[in-house]
């Protein structure tokens, strides 16, 4: 698949088959966000992969993961980020929301459904997941196969502003 498909073709997926992701395809999207930039290349993360029952019911106390047989809670390290030294705006969010992405547009191109799950309860996943102090859970990366029939081919068409409301071009 070429890259404009990739990023046209991906849509949140809320309902998947029971197929598990196969091992070599996981194996993929982990190698998407290793690959995947950080400031100063620090790599302020940390993924802790779910393929368990048991990590399917601790997830289930935080957040609906709507029936993916695959979740990735994407952390960030507190301790690693880099600073921006101005005004101390630390990266860490920032960094693993790009990796994020990176595993979302991997696994649409290996034919994979995903959603990004930012509505969770973090002090749970924090608890039952006996993250430190520095881990911060930013989000919850369900994915698995569709057992719908996909995206609208024209859902940009109502549902994002105008690339005038997007674009600025040297001045606002």
């Amino acid at each position: 698949m070429k890259f404009e498909e990739i990023i046209t073709n991906r849509y949140s997926v809320r309902k998947y088959t029971d197929q598990k992701v196969e091992p070599e395809k996981l194996e993929k999207i982990l190698k998407a966000a290793h690959v995947a930039p950080t400031a100063a290349n620090k790599q302020p993360v940390h993924l802790i992969v779910i393929q368990s029952v048991d990590g399917f019911e601790k997830i289930g106390k935080a957040a609906n993961i709507y029936g993916a047989p695959l979740a990735i809670i994407v952390c960030a390290d507190h301790n690693k980020a880099w600073v921006r030294p101005f005004d101390e705006k630390n990266s860490c969010d920032i960094d693993a929301a790009i990796l994020t992405d990176h595993m979302m547009l991997q696994a649409t191109d290996l034919g994979l459904g995903s959603v990004w799950v930012c509505y969770f309860k973090p002090d749970v996943i924090k608890e039952d997941f006996k993250l430190p102090d520095n881990l911060e859970p930013i989000n919850i990366l369900a994915i698995g196969y569709d057992s719908t029939e996909g995206g609208a081919p024209n859902r940009f068409d109502d549902a994002r502003i105008t690339m005038e409301e997007l674009v600025s071009y040297e001045t606002l």
